[in-house]
């Protein structure tokens, strides 16, 4: 009887020493932690993006032959903006780590850098702007623009309130003092 128990004990404690082990390789692998980082963030970007699809839609108020038209366009615009945004960032990344550490040399370099990105996104802005006009009327055009706009706002206020904390008394501010009876 006491060998089984102490049977079980060591069957427990290697279990427990497995279990813990296991918990710790997880918990501390880099690798691990980046990928579900990245994992997330592609999800949240896939989110978003369906989120700006069904505002866009809304507010263009397309009709089912213009958004046969407009959406692979748009869709071939938002993977250029994407495709350079990704790059600047990626060139970017070191220069914003260590600023103060470079030279005026690699700074200038990278302010350049900065620039010629941006006139891509502009380059890229006016041929599709064209594009635009070819497959709609320039009223939804316009309304194209100032609806990404208005979903970027959106967006940012959403995340806004997110990140901030709720009021101490609750959204409608704090309690009314009470009054002296006259």
């Amino acid at each position: 009887m006491k060998a089984k128990m102490n049977l079980m004990k060591g069957i427990a404690l290697v279990v427990i020493v497995l279990c813990a082990t296991v918990a710790f390789a997880q918990k501390g692998n880099p690798e691990a932690k980046k990928e579900k980082r990245m994992e997330r963030q592609n999800e949240r970007r896939e989110d978003i993006e369906t989120l700006k699809i069904g505002f866009l839609t809304k507010k263009l108020d397309l009709t089912p032959e213009e958004a046969k038209k407009f959406w692979p366009v748009y869709n071939q615009f938002s993977d250029k903006m994407q495709e350079i945004r990704k790059k600047r960032r990626e060139e970017n990344k070191d220069a914003k780590q260590k600023f103060e550490d470079l030279s005026d040399k690699e700074v200038e370099a990278a302010v350049d850098n900065e620039m010629a990105s941006r006139q891509k996104e502009l380059d890229i802005q006016k041929e599709y702007h064209a594009k635009f006009k070819s497959v709609l009327p320039i009223k939804k055009v316009a309304r194209l623009y100032n609806a990404e706009e208005q979903f970027k706002m959106e967006l940012l206020n959403k995340l806004k309130d997110r990140k901030d904390p709720p009021p101490p008394h609750g959204p409608e501010g704090p309690p009314n003092p009470p009054r002296d009876k006259e």
